[in-house]
């Protein structure tokens, strides 16, 4: 059977009106496919991230993955990075904005079947709950290993003023969590807490943790990637996303 994607950078209108970069890729056909926003980690709009993207097109759903540090920018992923965490993080209300963009310019292409969900690594599991909690209108999030969804004092800021883990009650569509038994953050404890909060809110949910694997156990070009717990972790995600968005 004839398969191929498109895959390109483009401009997406995000928070406060700016236009800034993102990774577009999509199955080429006429669909209709389902939308995913795709929440890049701390280190950075990168080579990884692009792949993921790709991924999720080749397996029939448009992807789309804002540059989240565009504004720290112009320069690598890695100066970028360091430039937010110098600042805190990305502003929670910025990230909203930009993440808005996204979903808005998905929902907007003919080929698009009208639903779109969220999948984030690292600090964009993170985000991934802030956006489950926030955007009202995703049919489907995946938080893979999010850290601080359950905050620290020291890790409240400005940029950042809220745990995700409050908003519980806020969240608006089912959520997947994907965690490694031997991440620090978050830790097995701090997964127990997040689970805890979800069934409290009666909230539709489904979490797994893989043994031997750790934080960002997805990520192909660093050292800790574990493919066993990464092929598993991708068919979670896929029958998840054909669960919630496919019909």
């Amino acid at each position: 059977m004839y398969a191929a994607i498109m895959a390109e950078t483009i401009r997406v209108r995000g928070h406060g009106g700016d236009y800034i970069d993102a990774y577009f890729a999509r199955p080429l056909g006429p669909g209709p496919y389902p939308g995913v926003v795709v929440i890049h980690h701390m280190p950075g709009w990168d080579e990884g991230t692009m792949e993921i993207t790709r991924k999720l097109a080749d397996h029939g759903y448009v992807g789309i993955c804002p540059n989240l540090h565009f504004r720290e920018g112009p320069g690598t992923p890695q100066e970028m990075a360091a430039a937010v965490r110098a600042a805190g993080g990305v502003p929670d209300d910025r990230c909203i904005g930009d993440l808005e963009g996204g979903v808005e310019l998905l929902r907007s292409l003919p080929y698009c079947n009208g639903k779109v969900g969220v999948i984030g690594y690292c600090s964009g599991g993170r985000q991934a709950y802030l956006a489950a909690c926030r955007i009202s209108s995703l049919d489907a999030a995946v938080d893979c290993y999010g850290g601080n969804v359950v905050a620290t004092a020291d890790r409240i800021t400005p940029a950042t003023p809220v745990a995700p883990i409050d908003m519980t009650k806020d969240l608006a569509c089912p959520l997947l969590g994907l965690f490694g038994a031997e991440d620090a953050n978050p830790d097995p404890a701090q997964v127990a807490k997040i689970e805890a909060e979800l069934k409290a809110h009666g909230k539709t949910y489904e979490f797994h943790t893989y043994e031997d694997a750790g934080h960002a156990f997805f990520s192909v070009d660093r050292p800790n990637y574990r493919p066993a717990a990464a092929a598993e972790g991708w068919q979670a995600v896929f029958a998840w996303f054909e669960k919630h968005l496919a019909s």
